[in-house]
């Protein structure tokens, strides 16, 4: 299994989905995979942030908010979203989603931004 956490530093969690630098992947366990350069189109390249991440094999995505949009686009594409607007760090985040403290996020869950 695969998760995807977007951040502009490796660090901080980003506060936009789709425009962060990139995208720290880790297993279940915490282990660090890689980090996956945002080329979407949201960042001057091509394709939507939820294919960047089915195209990079994500299973899981933990972010801080996103749209309803890239919700639907995310489950169309069998990734799970979850999310925790309170997390700040990286690690923070997953270990609450480790620790089962995260629901999976449904299209009503969409930040009021991009309703």
């Amino acid at each position: 299994m695969k998760i995807a956490i977007p951040t502009d530093d490796g660090k901080i969690v980003a506060g936009h989905f789709g425009r962060c630098v990139s995208y720290a992947c880790f297993d279940e366990d915490g282990k660090a995979l890689e980090e996956i350069k945002n080329t979407s189109e949201h960042m001057g390249g091509q394709g939507l942030p939820p294919e960047l991440l089915k195209n990079n094999n994500v299973d899981v995505l933990l972010c801080k908010d996103l749209g309803p949009n890239a919700i639907h686009l995310c489950k169309s594409n069998n990734i799970k979203v979850f999310k925790n607007v309170e997390a700040e760090t990286v690690s923070d985040l997953f270990k609450l989603w480790q620790d089962g403290k995260l629901i999976e996020t449904a299209l009503s869950d969409g930040c009021e931004s991009h309703k």
